[in-house]
């Protein structure tokens, strides 16, 4: 026999009804995201699992908050997971640093954790959408920019024209501009977004 599980009656987040034949919303968010959230938890903690479990489950508690997000259907969930898990990360690195000046007495005027998180958090963007560059593109990028590189030194590493490390590397900062700005438009612009602070 199964049992009844809560689902939300979708556009009325206020209201549930119980059903035989529909997953529990929260154990199906875990079974498709839980994995990867966790992989991104871990790195948003410097790998202190712990925390990462915590920001894990605080991200899947809000989502069951919000089942709007939940019975859409229309917009992918995983980056709406994904902005949740940073605000709860940033959200835990602020509320520790504050209770560790308490305890340690030390002056307000520190620098903000949350930066780290936010610096770390930059990095795995950057890193997501140097992967959608072709292998040639990446090469000339990380010459350049990673190792800093002048055009003829990077030309003369990869035994190539000046003038195509100059063109391949015109096309891949558009394309990492454009794949940034989507990027950082759907975080920011999410219908999700705003609910996320509830």
């Amino acid at each position: 026999m199964k049992s009844a599980v809560v689902t939300p009656v979708p556009g009325n987040p206020e209201a549930w009804r119980a059903s035989t034949t529909a997953p529990e919303p929260v154990s199906e968010l875990w079974r498709h995201h839980g994995s990867a959230l966790m992989r991104f938890a871990c790195k948003l903690t410097l790998g202190d699992r712990q925390r990462a479990e915590d920001i894990v489950q605080e991200t899947l508690l809000r989502a069951w908050r919000h089942p709007e997000v939940l019975g859409t259907g229309r917009a992918p969930i995983r980056p709406w997971l994904f902005t949740v898990a940073r605000r709860v990360a940033i959200d835990v690195w602020r509320a520790r640093a504050r209770t560790e000046e308490i305890a340690d007495g030390r002056q307000p005027d520190m620098p903000d954790p949350a930066d780290c998180i936010e610096r770390t958090i930059t990095g795995l963007d950057v890193r997501a959408a140097l992967g959608t560059l072709s292998a040639p593109h990446r090469q000339v990028i990380i010459e350049m920019y990673y190792n800093n590189r002048s055009v003829a030194e990077t030309a003369r590493l990869l035994g190539i024209p000046p003038g195509t490390v100059k063109s391949r590397a015109h096309y891949a900062t558009r394309q990492l501009r454009r794949v940034l700005a989507t990027s950082r438009e759907y975080t920011t612009k999410s219908a999700y977004g705003q609910s996320l602070s509830a």
